[in-house]
């Protein structure tokens, strides 16, 4: 039965996906936000919450070094997987490579920059958690609040770069004058009650499925739920990319990975009754972290290239990105490590 309800949830994430990124698409144009801007706040808060929540469920019911390592991992493992899938992306775009066909450059790279600051900063974190001071005052984590101040500063950033001027959001608002916005408000928070129930029951059923075959926590967090609570990403870009709305693709997958970092730690600090999540979690981690950095890194030098030009349908970031995340993957499945 698990593999039966693995599958249903995974269709109701195809089906409300879809439904998610067009009606972000509505309300981004009818309210000026901007496609960008959409991707990364509505979309991205959205299709991140599965992590979260599973990552809460790791660290409150689970506990210990245990709850900590599949909590983290599955944040730090989402993030690498949410790169991956920027290739896989690239690869079935029609138009083009994926980081050259969008517009909103700019946005984008200084998205991935918040994203490299988030993770190189909760890395660090790892270490000095582990070797000089925990960052607790109480049950207060000190570290994570450290990142939800990096999140919330730098998102503001990018909402003054990218938000639509007055004319600009007028001008394409017609594009879905059929639509009410009473409509897509509603659609849209009737998908997204639908994309995070369904998330975060595939991510207990992950959870079970690595239970029932005594996999590593380490292992588990970093990849088995990583992959399961990164559907709803993959379901939603694709999608959005499909409708013809690259940026908003792009924004989701750089947007999921700060939130990611920048709220979930917070979170499960508030959560954890045993410690600061850092303090409690596998040093393990700090490679992920350098892997998402790295994978980050080849996004950044994507957008800044603007390459035209395919190899069957391959552009050269997509084939960097595939590298590194299956080279990680390998050496976090075979070498798990305390």
């Amino acid at each position: 039965m698990l593999w039966f309800y693995f599958i249903l949830c995974a269709a109701i994430i195809l089906f409300f996906g879809s439904l998610l990124s067009r009606y972000g698409d509505v309300i981004a144009e009818k309210t000026g936000l901007g496609r960008v801007w959409a991707g990364l706040l509505l979309l991205a808060i959205i299709t991140s919450l599965p992590e979260i929540i599973t990552g809460i469920s790791a660290v409150s019911i689970v506990g210990g070094h245990e709850g900590a390592d599949l909590a983290l991992g599955t944040i730090f493992g989402s993030n690498a997987l949410n790169l991956f899938l920027l290739a896989v992306l690239d690869t079935v775009s029609r138009d083009g490579p994926l980081l050259t066909i969008g517009y909103a450059r700019t946005g984008h790279i200084l998205s991935a920059a918040l994203g490299i600051a988030l993770i190189s900063i909760a890395g660090i974190i790892i270490f000095v958690s582990a070797n000089l001071w925990d960052g607790a005052i109480g049950r207060l984590g000190l570290y994570g609040l450290l990142l939800v101040i990096v999140y919330i500063i730098g998102s503001r950033i990018i909402f003054k770069r990218e938000r639509l001027p007055p004319y600009e959001a007028e001008a394409i608002h017609q594009r879905y004058a059929s639509v009410s916005r009473k409509k897509a408000y509603v659609m849209f928070a009737i998908s997204a009650v639908a994309i995070v129930s369904a998330g975060t029951w595939l991510a207990i059923i992950g959870d079970e499925i690595s239970t029932t075959y005594g996999l590593d926590a380490s292992f588990v967090g970093s990849l088995l739920l990583a992959i399961t609570t990164s559907l709803p990403e993959l379901v939603v870009a694709a999608t959005a990319l499909r409708i013809g709305a690259p940026d908003m693709a792009i924004a989701d997958i750089l947007g999921s990975n700060m939130f990611n970092i920048g709220v979930g730690v917070f979170c499960y600090d508030i959560f954890s009754s045993e410690g600061p999540i850092f303090w409690l979690a596998s040093r393990s981690h700090i490679f992920t972290a350098c892997l998402v950095v790295l994978m980050t890194l080849v996004v950044v030098l994507g957008l800044v290239a603007r390459t035209q030009k395919r190899l069957l349908r391959v552009s050269w970031y997509s084939l960097a990105l595939a590298i590194l995340y299956l080279a990680g993957a390998y050496v976090i499945f075979a070498q798990p490590w305390n």
